[in-house]
């Protein structure tokens, strides 16, 4: 195939996006970003366009960001990539194995399954319930079914005298409760990258702020990191159960020992240009031209 056609999903005028589209246009002479919010679906006609270009006619498909925030909606967005694919367009990573990430219940319940190290970790929809959790495990953070960077997430500890009023304003947003123990993650955490399932670099994101994340919307900032093997082989088992073409494993380094926190639907390419002096946007794009080219 000499000249194939990727799109590449994502939110246009996004870095990230940019910087993708660039590398793929710069190979091929093509370029078209998809904003899934622009998508029409014709069940009839089985086509699935965008501003009137069918995507059932592009040889692949490069999935950077399905929308802006995660949400149920976003899901939605993920079916209608599924028709594409059905039409025999590649898409990297396949809607399946996104869909399985975006739900941080379904990613954590694989996680398990797979054996990975995680933190104590509880589930549950009874307030009574989860008061009772956060006192067993002194500090807890409530983290959102859907979020990415920390967003809505609430660190309580046990002799917080609004406990009740916190963990009731939580639920009303997020009836299924999810409550993590909280770690001391020594100021930092990782975020351990892997391109086509294969270990590619890791990088630190380091608290600067104070704040009890470590997230770059917190004021933390990214750094050079070099595991061990042992930690390397821990989050290639942690991400191989979902089959990413690109994705970023986030541990912790804890006095108990390596936690995983979660597999990343899409990965950062910021971090790992920042943290490791490498161009994920042209590493990506040549593993997917390859892949198209198979």
């Amino acid at each position: 195939m000499s000249n194939p056609r990727i799109g590449v999903v994502g939110i246009p005028g996004k870095w990230s996006t940019e910087a993708l589209a660039d590398a793929l246009e710069e190979r091929t002479g093509f370029r078209h970003i998809v904003d899934m919010g622009h998508v029409d679906y014709d069940l009839g006609a089985g086509t699935v366009t965008h501003r009137g270009f069918d995507l059932t006619t592009l040889d692949g498909l490069v999935v950077k960001k399905i929308s802006e925030t995660y949400s149920p909606h976003a899901l939605d967005r993920l079916e209608l990539l599924r028709v594409a694919e059905a039409k025999g367009v590649k898409v990297f990573s396949k809607p399946d194995a996104i869909l399985r990430l975006m739900d941080r219940l379904a990613c954590t319940v694989s996680l398990a399954l797979a054996g990975a190290p995680m933190p104590p970790t509880r589930v549950t929809e009874d307030l009574d319930t989860a008061r009772a959790i956060v006192e067993e495990f002194g500090g807890a953070v409530l983290k959102p079914l859907f979020s990415t960077k920390a967003r809505g997430m609430e660190l309580l500890d046990a002799d917080d005298s609004d406990l009740d009023d916190a963990l009731s304003g939580f639920a009303a947003k997020n009836p299924v409760m999810y409550i993590q123990k909280k770690l001391d993650l020594s100021g930092q955490d990782l975020g351990m990258v892997f391109l086509g399932g294969e270990y590619l670099c890791t990088y630190a994101r380091v608290s600067t702020s104070g704040a009890w994340n470590t997230t770059i919307n917190s004021g933390g900032k990214y750094a050079e990191f070099r595991p061990d093997n042992d930690l390397i082989a821990l989050a290639k088992n942690a991400q191989a159960p979902f089959g990413l073409d690109f994705t970023t494993v986030d541990v912790a380094l804890t006095p108990s020992g390596p936690v995983v926190f979660e597999v990343s639907a899409f990965g950062g390419f910021r971090g790992v240009k920042e943290g490791c002096g490498l161009d994920a946007a042209s590493l990506l794009a040549d593993h997917v031209l390859k892949r198209v080219a198979a």
